[in-house]
Parts: structure tokens; sequence; C-alpha cells
């Protein structure tokens, strides 16, 4: 049986904790700055957990 190769995407969007917790960094921080005030761009600061209803299809790509 051949071996799944993981998706090398997710690998760069996610990462697993060590309880197998996936983390996934929040959108929207990237570009277009100067419009969004100083309290939103600290809200998007930082990592959350991924969605519940997100995680089998994320460690499917991960190939955990």
């Amino acid at each position: 049986m051949p071996k799944n190769k993981s998706h090398s995407g997710a690998g760069k969007r996610f990462r697993v904790t060590g309880s197998g917790k996936i983390l996934r960094e929040k959108a929207g921080k990237r570009h277009n700055l100067e419009k969004k005030s100083s309290k939103v761009t600290r809200r998007l600061t930082g990592t959350v957990e991924l969605a519940k209803s997100d995680v089998k299809r994320a460690k499917k790509m991960l190939g955990i």
C-alpha cells in the first residue's frame, strides 16, 4: 500500500499541538492595514483552534 502525500499548503497553514489540537492563524491581517483600526488588527493577532467541523479534513490533509 503506498503512502499518502500530505498537502503541502496545509502543512504551512496549520500547526498541531502536543495534545493533538490543530491551530490556525486568523485571516485578514496581510494587507489594507491602513483602513483597519488598531483594535481590529490587535484582534487578528495570534492563533486560534480550528473549528470542530474542519478538523477531520485538516487531519487528512496533514496525514495525521
